[in-house]
């Protein structure tokens, strides 16, 4: 029996709609993961044992295989290149700063990762007279009575002038351009937050103290996850990563339980993972060893530490960013 045109356009517009239901029901119960792993890219900049005075640079499609683009693949005219930190300008260009070893961070940029040419060091301007909390991290009695390059653990420094600008770290939100980095008139590390005044990266805010950390840290990063901004850092008179937490950039933070990292870890780096989990690596540095700690709730708890495969024992304090590719 012949059926009328119109039945026959239904039932050809209802068996192309149960089509299009089955391919994206297909896609839904894929394997969790493998489609956005496939969709994420992750450069690491480090330096190594052997080495502080080149970067060398790796690339991962998981956050966990790393292969190297190059060794050597950036080289300070002069100083270090300690600690380097990654992130992506909306330009395309890639930006890294890293500690020098003196009263100075460096910066270089590359458009392709591999390339990189030498911006300039960044000389930290006077940053910590009579500010409070930016003593040696002693313990000292003496307090702001003392009269040495830097105060007591919970008094004053007296002194105004740099003498370590160590650790910087990129934190980039609403297209501000922000480096933690570590300060330390002499005494203990205190972390500091400045500000790009400039797409040039040559003009900077004065450094502001970061509430609530407290003397003696350093290797400071910062995360955001929703309105919570997650700071990583190490205590250096425990040898331990801290974790604190706060509803502003520059705090005041308080300090929540860590994850099980153990001591003598320094070197934090975050990145988000393909499956939307979070990471965070550290370096035991005594042990020579990398590591990983994964969180499955938003940066609130943490599995045991794994050590990373491949570079464990060879890289060094690194930076980590992710993008799309």
């Amino acid at each position: 029996m012949l059926l009328p045109q119109r039945i026959l356009t239904r039932r050809t517009r209802v068996g192309a709609l149960m089509v299009a239901i089955l391919a994206l029901s297909a896609l839904l119960v894929a394997t969790p993961g493998t489609a956005d792993a496939a969709s994420w890219r992750y450069t690491m900049v480090a330096f190594s044992n052997t080495s502080a005075s080149h970067m060398d640079v790796f690339q991962s499609s998981d956050a966990t295989r790393f292969k190297a683009l190059r060794f050597g693949a950036y080289r300070p005219p002069s100083g270090l290149v300690r600690d380097p930190s990654i992130y992506r300008s909306a330009d395309g260009w890639y930006y890294v700063t890293y500690t020098t070893g003196s009263t100075t961070i460096g910066f270089a940029r590359s458009r392709d990762r591999v390339n990189w040419n030498f911006m300039h060091n960044y000389p930290v301007p006077l940053c910590c007279a009579f500010l409070p909390g930016t003593g040696d991290g002693s313990g000292s009695s003496a307090g702001s009575l003392s009269f040495g390059s830097a105060g007591s653990s919970d008094g004053p420094s007296l002194s105004p002038f740099t003498t370590k600008a160590w650790a910087p770290e990129w934190f980039v939100e609403g297209g501000r351009v922000h480096v933690i980095l570590s300060m330390s008139t002499g005494g203990g590390f205190v972390p500091y937050l400045m500000t790009a005044l400039e797409p040039g990266l040559r003009l900077w805010s004065p450094p502001v103290p970061i509430l609530g950390l407290r003397a003696d840290r350093i290797d400071t990063t910062i995360v955001k996850v929703g309105g919570t901004y997650h700071a990583f850092t190490k205590n250096e008179t425990k040898k331990v990563i801290e974790h604190a937490v706060s509803g502003s950039l520059l705090g005041p933070y308080r300090f929540v339980r860590p994850g099980p990292w153990g001591r003598l870890v320094e070197g934090s780096a975050v990145v988000k993972l393909p499956n939307g989990n979070w990471r965070l690596y550290l370096d035991a540095y005594r042990d020579r060893r990398y590591f990983y700690s994964d969180s499955r709730d938003g940066l609130w708890s943490w599995t045991p530490l794994k050590e990373l495969p491949g570079l464990s024992g060879s890289v060094r304090h690194f930076g980590v960013i992710r993008e799309p590719v």
